[in-house]
């Protein structure tokens, strides 16, 4: 016969454990004997071991009960439940480290490999790793909303590329947030390109209004986005505005730039 340490020992469980299964009626609980100890039996010991195993499989307390008292059909079946259960919850995991696995790969996290590629050619023209990190996220906004779009729109932004003037923005810019001193000068060339970008698309039919997709709600995102993520944002929006264009991610011609 043994005691409740021993029963816990014998069985891998704690004394505590034993106790609370006392507690919530699932382990009858012995008399004492002579000497004021319960003490256990082999009948115990076989629950104990029952109730662990299913504990350990991640059948609830409140249900190991029935699952003891039921007949030998019953508790197949019982079990065969459970074990669907568990199946469903190791794909779920198996999707879950699939995804935390991704969080490794940075650009790869919620992007599709089309917009990756445009930010290894963002790092092979020189920007810095701030600014692609920050289009990085910006795209991870926009794919949430459009991901199928959004593969449509890479091989243009890629030729884009190969406008000098897009790739001295992009280097301007990453001076920008890389500098603590005064960055005033660098802001107002941004400003110039941009608006000069702007005037050319909107000249050839290009320019995008946000028309195409009738959702402004992703532009709002991506233009608070640009705010949040330096101060100086503030001051380039202003500069754009002087020059007579509105927002950021999506331009807009202002109908009278400020005098």
């Amino acid at each position: 016969m043994l005691t409740i340490g021993q029963l816990a020992t014998y069985t891998g469980v704690t004394v505590r454990a034993v106790r609370h299964y006392h507690q919530i009626g699932l382990l009858p609980e012995p008399g004492r004997d002579a000497s004021g100890y319960r003490r256990y039996g082999a009948p115990a010991v076989v629950a104990l071991i029952k109730i662990r195993t299913l504990a350990e499989a991640g059948v609830p307390l409140s249900q190991i009960g029935r699952l003891l008292e039921a007949d030998a059909v019953a508790f197949a079946e019982a079990i065969e439940r459970i074990d669907d259960r568990l199946r469903d919850e190791i794909d779920r995991l198996e999707v879950t480290r699939k995804q935390i696995a991704q969080l490794t790969s940075g650009d790869s996290l919620a992007l599709p490999p089309e917009v990756t590629g445009y930010l290894d050619r963002l790092r092979e023209v020189g920007v810095s790793p701030r600014l692609v990190e920050g289009e990085r996220d910006g795209w991870i906004l926009i794919a949430a909303r459009w991901p199928d779009r959004v593969r449509e729109w890479m091989p243009g932004k890629m030729a884009s590329l190969d406008d000098p003037r897009l790739v001295r923005l992009y280097r301007i810019l990453s001076e920008v947030f890389d500098s603590d001193a005064n960055v005033d000068p660098q802001l107002e060339e941004a400003a110039d390109i941009i608006a000069g970008l702007a005037e050319q698309a909107d000249a050839a039919g290009e320019l995008d209004t946000g028309q195409a997709t009738d959702d402004s709600q992703p532009y709002d995102l991506m233009d608070d986005f640009a705010l949040g993520s330096d101060p100086r944002m503030k001051r380039l929006f202003a500069l754009l505005r002087e020059r007579g264009w509105s927002g950021w991610t999506r331009m807009e011609r202002m109908a009278t730039p400020p005098g």
